[in-house]
């Protein structure tokens, strides 16, 4: 659950019921500030004199806001759609590809017209009949640790289960997910999580769920009837990888009921990053271990026009046989939708 240090509401937002609510829960809190705000210059409010300090000023501000454009961004290939519920992440993971796309002061938005969203949703599913539509809920995001506040993502699953053509579907790195057990899902929703090996998230996951606590949350929604996925990734190669990944994979299966016996989805994703995510990572977390050594990677283009720097070939295809085989012994009903 996010606790954060301030509260910045957006001009017109505590006259909603979300807006109210939010508000209601923190007045009285002395350790938290709460600003208003009448125009859309939110980072002048948030402290820091170097990109070091506004990143975690950032990190520590919800801001709470009205999304107003309803044009949703392509999401492929994934899904059909990006569904706007939140933007940004409480989370500090070293290698986030978002600590270069959201700015020197990555703060937490939450929308408060969660009705008028999940109206645009329902016309994108129309007018895409009787093709099934797909939405992600967490694309530039992570919406379970704002749900306390906003009730939006329950809101969304059922919103969904009620759609004979919608989907939606979310990845989280968080286990407070009690709230939407009870949901009516109507097995519209596919909950992943992004999990990793203790070692990776203890050194480089900050503020996150441990490893098990994603597991056992997994667990509670899988026998709630929701479609679960584990999303591993970034995958490092270091000394003694395919032992703890090999382990991970175990845990997995041993956390579920025996008599379990629902397909598993998951997706692989090796480590890799760019020229500027590296000097973003190292201003931000200047005392970082991430093994980024360029002489130690191959330099690829990608789709996009930009070079990243990634495994080689020999690397990538050694580790695709690894979870190949482990995922396919360990779980004989499962999807492997990509390992790369």
């Amino acid at each position: 659950m996010f606790n954060p240090k301030r509260i910045i509401f957006e001009k017109g937002t505590l006259d909603t019921d979300v807006g109210k609510n939010i508000y209601d829960k923190f007045k009285d809190k002395k350790d938290v500030e709460i600003i208003n705000i009448s125009s859309n210059r939110v980072k002048e409010h948030i402290p820091g004199e170097n990109l070091y300090e506004q990143y975690r000023s950032g990190k520590q501000t919800m801001v709470v806001g009205i999304r107003k454009s309803m044009k949703f961004q392509t999401c492929k290939p994934s899904a059909n759609y990006q569904l706007p519920l939140v933007s940004g992440c409480m989370g500090r993971c070293e290698y986030c590809y978002l600590n270069t796309q959201l700015g020197d002061k990555p703060f937490i938005r939450v929308f408060v017209n969660i009705d008028e969203i999940l109206e645009q949703t329902k016309k994108y599913i129309e007018d895409r009949k009787p093709q099934v539509t797909i939405f992600e809920g967490a694309a530039t995001s992570d919406p379970v640790p704002v749900e306390p506040y906003t009730n939006s993502l329950k809101k969304t699953i059922e919103f969904f289960g009620r759609e004979e053509k919608g989907r939606f579907r979310f990845v989280t790195k968080y286990s407070d997910v009690d709230s939407l057990l009870d949901a009516k899902h109507n097995n519209h929703t596919e909950i992943r999580f992004s999990i990793n090996t203790p070692r990776i998230i203890e050194g480089h996951e900050h503020y996150t769920a441990s490893a098990n606590k994603r597991i056992e949350s997994a667990v509670k929604l899988a026998k709630a009837g929701y479609q679960i996925g584990f999303i591993i990734a970034p995958v490092f190669l270091y000394e003694g990888w395919k032992e703890e990944y090999r382990s991970l994979i175990r845990n997995i299966k041993e956390a579920l009921p025996k008599d379990f016996d629902g397909k598993i989805i998951f997706e692989v994703i090796s480590h890799r990053y760019t020229t500027k995510a590296k000097n973003r990572i190292l201003e931000i977390y200047p005392d970082t271990l991430l093994p980024m050594e360029n002489e130690d990677r191959k330099f690829k283009y990608g789709q996009f026009g930009y070079g990243k720097y990634v495994y080689d070939k020999e690397q990538i295809d050694d580790m695709k046989e690894f979870f190949h085989k482990e995922i396919n012994e360990v779980f004989e009903n499962s999807l492997i939708k990509y390992i790369i």
